[in-house]
């Protein structure tokens, strides 16, 4: 038996398969004669077996209806709208249990469609969502399942002109958030006149970032779900890329081929369309549900629930020690036979924070009782509240002496940022918020900054801080550091901060340097956007320093002279070598070929053949590869001198030799 097992919060069925799967049961109670199905009503086989055996008829078209009076159930994914037509003109009763979050995406595509917009689905083809959402736009949607299907699509057009098309994107329920994400910004920034609707399911959201966090903390995870539930699949490959272990099975049956560890840590989760009792099912047979006391004698649930209700009260401080860490909570032992739990959102302010990089079983931990239940028989404690009563002491004293406090960036509201030290809400101005002034504060949202705190007033609960006066201060002193120790020739980890046409600055820790475009690089660059970009992280050097004026000037650079193209390439050939080259240019009088990268030699047009030719263009064509002979080299010029006529007049002399060795009278015996 394991030692924990951790079940999703989000784990079986959504919003959207719950609805339809009451939908068809209460359609079932109503009258199952003459009662279909079109298509499995959700990716689940057990739940479309029991409805087959309640005598609902499967069918998979309307043309398969018999009978009069009949119903037909829609499933959950919906249909196209040709099949409502279809139905329609048949007098067939629909029970459309489709998803409205499905439904949604109809009414979108349908409208786009209407007005002559073309229309791209991200999603998979053969699923009976994305079938049905393509029937609402006459089967006339492109789709694409990944981004890199849609890179290749979308160059290789020819139905339709990207640049100046009106295009609407949507996104199958189900599909993988991170690969949506890829294909939205991908066609924001390649389509100008796309309109975008993020259609995938908050639950689905939801459900794979809960499958993500506890694969993170899972030794083995378990996922239930139907084999064709996309869903389901989706779950399997997100906790895959956390957790080495990881079954999918749909029945609590296929548990017998599972073997856990004593000690494991046990993930559970379960796609959209599993049933509650399933879940259940495989949790009892994973666990023994029974308590059992020191002494071996068994405590049913009730009783234990009974004995460890203890009279504490909302606004009392408690100690506890910390027993159990889970996704969503921590829980504590109170030394009481009342359990104590702390969600992630009362134990700290950062939404990103992992609990187990914050605290660990074993620890004390002081806490602030938020509420006592009886029913449930716990205690929420918030150690937030506790941070936040002691922060105000803490906030107190640092506007006098003006030390430097830390905490998270939560959010970018008007004029400014707030920013959470230990429970304490600090307003940031936006003058205040950055080294410079910036419109667009929302990248700072989700940092850890260090800022001073500037004015307080307790009653209204209101402080003002700023994290420039920090920054500004650790600047100026990395700046004066470097002043003291800089040197022509010293190496430095270098930022790009900006680019400029002729160059980029660069910030090697305070100060900035240029490094001017002939510096970056030994191959010919028109931009220096073609080889960096702001935020890239370089190795630079001391090139030249200007400490006269007030302006002190540091020119950097960045090429190695051990990479120095015409250095490696005056250690390798000579005249007379013959070399493997590229042509990478032709012009009226010859033709320019790449012996190695960041030389070039050229090959006159009177060298290209053993004939008289009109133009380079004739014999040679661009990336061609030819072998050439160096006739000459001149370093001082950086100019090489290349023929192919020379290799072909020396291979016509040795066939002429040869024939005339043929044709010459042998000697006389």
């Amino acid at each position: 038996m394991p030692r924990e097992i951790i079940l999703s919060p989000h784990a079986g069925f959504c919003f959207g398969v719950k609805r339809s799967v009451e939908m068809a049961y209460a359609a079932v109670s109503e009258n199952a004669d003459n009662l279909y199905m079109l298509g499995e009503i959700i990716h689940n086989d057990l739940v479309v077996n029991e409805l087959i055996n309640k005598g609902v008829k499967l069918i998979h078209s309307p043309g398969e209806i018999e009978g009069e009076n009949a119903r037909v159930i829609i499933r959950a994914h919906g249909e196209a709208k040709k099949v409502y037509d279809e139905l329609s003109r048949l007098g067939v009763e629909c029970i459309d249990t489709t998803c409205p979050f499905v439904k949604k995406i109809h009414k979108i595509v349908e409208k786009h469609k209407e007005a002559g917009d073309e229309v791209i689905i991200i999603g998979d083809r053969a699923h009976p969502e994305v079938i049905g959402i393509n029937g609402w736009c006459e089967d006339g949607a492109i789709i694409y399942k990944t981004l890199n299907e849609l890179q290749t699509g979308l160059e290789n057009s020819v139905a339709f002109d990207i640049m100046n098309t009106n295009v609407c994107l949507v996104a199958q329920t189900t599909i993988n958030k991170a690969n949506w994400q890829r294909c939205l910004s991908y066609v924001k920034e390649n389509i100008p006149n796309a309109r975008t609707y993020d259609t995938i399911c908050l639950a689905t959201e939801e459900r794979q970032n809960d499958a993500a966090e506890i694969s993170k903390v899972s030794d083995t995870v378990i996922v239930i779900g139907g084999r064709k539930s996309s869903n389901t699949l989706k779950l399997v490959e997100v906790c895959r890329e956390h957790c080495g272990k990881v079954y999918h099975i749909e029945t609590p049956e296929e548990l017998s081929g599972i073997t856990f560890g004593i000690d494991d840590k046990v993930g559970i989760t379960a796609g959209a369309s599993t049933p509650a009792y399933i879940i259940r099912e495989v949790i009892e047979r994973m666990e023994d549900e029974k308590i059992i006391m020191d002494n071996n004698e068994e405590l049913s649930f009730a009783e234990a629930v009974e004995q460890s209700i203890k009279s504490l009260h909302t606004g009392d401080v408690v100690t506890g020690i910390v027993s159990k860490i889970l996704p969503g909570e921590i829980r504590l032992d109170l030394g009481t036979k009342q359990d104590g739990y702390i969600p992630v959102d009362e134990f700290t302010s950062d939404p990103n924070a992992n609990l187990d990089d914050l605290v660990k079983v074993g620890d004390e931990v002081e806490a602030f009782v938020v509420r006592v239940s009886d029913v449930e028989g716990v205690i929420m404690l918030s150690k937030k509240k506790i941070d936040s009563m002691k922060m105000w002491k803490e906030i107190e004293a640092a506007v006098d002496d003006q030390r430097i406090l830390s905490g998270v960036v939560t959010e970018a509201v008007r004029g400014g940022v707030v920013v959470m030290v230990n429970g304490v809400r600090v307003f940031v101005p936006a003058s205040l918020a950055a080294e410079r002034y910036t419109e667009d504060l929302s990248g700072l949202v989700g940092n850890t900054v260090d800022l001073r705190i500037l004015e307080i007033n307790r009653q209204r609960k209101r402080v003002i801080g700023s994290i420039k006066s920090v920054l500004v201060e650790r600047k100026a002193e990395a700046a004066k550091k470097i002043w003291e120790e800089i040197e022509v020739g010293k190496a430095y980890k270098g930022v790009v901060k900006s680019i400029m046409p002729y160059g980029a600055f660069v910030d090697i820790g305070g100060v900035d340097g240029m490094l001017h475009i002939s510096e970056m690089s030994w191959q010919r660059i028109k931009n220096p956007s073609e080889i960096m970009s702001v935020g890239d992280e370089i190795d630079v050097f001391i090139l030249k320093l200007d400490t006269e004026g007030e302006k002190k000037k540091i020119s950097l650079g960045h090429k190695k002279p051990e990479d120095n193209p015409w250095e490696i390439f005056k250690s390798k050939y000579n005249v007379g070598d013959v070399v493997s080259c590229r042509i990478i240019k032709l012009m009226p009088f010859g033709a320019f070929a790449q012996i190695i990268p960041g030389v070039d030699g050229l090959i006159h047009v009177s060298q290209i053949a053993q004939k008289h030719i009109p133009s380079p263009e004739s014999e040679l064509s661009i990336d061609q590869v030819v072998d050439a002979k160096i006739t000459a080299i001149d370093f001082e010029k950086k100019k090489v001198n290349l023929s192919i006529r020379a290799l072909l007049d020396a291979a016509s002399k040795e066939e002429a030799d040869a024939a005339e060795s043929e044709d010459a009278p042998a000697d006389a015996e």
